[in-house]
């Protein structure tokens, strides 16, 4: 008798887990476009430009999607949503997939109901002070007063490394990143907190950009990384192979510009890329092309940190630890074979 229960709730698992696959892939077949939750403030990551184009690295990543679904990345419609809204948006449908900054922790993975699909930004918590403050260092804060964020992970971070040091701060705590902006670019706090590209991203809207500098220390690790709703195994598996196929193609040498040539390459890792060789599209209901699709209108991981965050932008930032794992950094991809 138990065993005959457990093969009814194992085939009730098997059942909802392939009906909740194809309710989120063909509602989004059936609607025509992806909904694709951002932060929608945050140069570089996520904002409206000046004709109202979204931009962003998280923005890109979304319209990757896109192209792996549609062959088309402007098939994607942006929702701004605040720290507190972002996890019922993924829960309840609102949204199809969260691309905002979000930082992957135990806590978000276990009780959250969402599946982080990897991290495509390797962060973490730093510190923003005006230069007429004149320190250095964070450990130079005490008694500081400090712009955090509440609903993020910087709130315990700053409290950890504090305690840790043997200093106090008073903290000054915001619904909202522009609220916590403001205030700080008024003088209101000494201090402002969150991870350390946000604050690169937060000083290119500053009154004075050039009046502030980030303090050296980090103080925590924050793997960003966008995520999806549990319970739907196929569209987890787009979301995660959508970002590998991005670093993949760094890796391979395969970009927006050459990609066409590379269909003649005879490497076989390019071939199974580009859906040259192997129906590995066709495994999770798309095209054997979907690779070749985000590569050919989005570019590869490398071309989207560039544009978007890289040395030549307003955020300036250089890959470090977001760079290949051939050069000395993090990123790594599992091989699509």
């Amino acid at each position: 008798m138990m065993r005959k229960v457990l093969c009814l709730v194992a085939l009730a698992t098997f059942l909802w887990s392939g009906a909740a696959s194809a309710d989120v892939l063909e509602n989004i077949k059936s609607k025509g476009f992806i909904s694709c939750g951002v932060a929608g403030k945050v140069p570089g990551f996520s904002a409206p430009d000046e004709k109202g184009v979204w931009r962003g690295l998280d923005v890109d990543y979304c319209r990757a999607l896109a192209s792996a679904v549609f062959n088309d990345p402007e098939k994607v419609r942006f929702v701004p949503l605040t720290t507190s809204e972002r996890f019922t948006a993924v829960q309840t449908g609102e949204v199809d997939v969260l691309s905002r900054n979000t930082t992957w922790t135990f806590q978000r993975d276990v009780e959250q109901g969402i599946d982080f699909s990897g991290i495509i930004f390797f962060d973490g918590q730093g510190f923003m002070v005006n230069k007429n403050l004149g320190v250095s260092s964070a450990k130079e804060l005490n008694d500081a007063s400090i712009c955090i964020q509440i609903g993020t992970t910087t709130e315990m971070n700053v409290s950890d490394y504090f305690a840790t040091h043997g200093m106090t701060y008073k903290p000054v705590v915001f619904e909202s990143a522009d609220e916590a902006t403001v205030i700080y670019d008024s003088g209101r706090c000494d201090v402002y907190t969150t991870d350390a590209s946000g604050l690169a991203a937060r000083r290119t809207t500053l009154s004075n950009p050039d009046d502030h500098i980030i303090l050296p220390e980090i103080i925590s690790k924050e793997p960003l990384g966008p995520s999806v709703r549990q319970g739907d195994p196929r569209w987890s598996k787009i979301a995660r192979w959508t970002l590998f196929a991005l670093i993949n193609a760094e890796e391979l040498g395969v970009n927006s510009q050459n990609v066409d040539q590379m269909l003649e390459s005879p490497n076989p890792n390019i071939k199974r890329l580009l859906g040259q060789e192997g129906n590995f599209g066709e495994q999770f209901g798309l095209t054997n092309a979907w690779a070749y699709q985000i590569i050919k209108h989005v570019g590869n991981y490398g071309e989207i940190f560039d544009r978007n965050v890289g040395p030549n932008t307003a955020l300036k930032l250089n890959r470090v630890q977001n760079d290949l794992w051939t050069r000395g950094g993090l990123l790594y991809a599992p091989p699509i074979r």
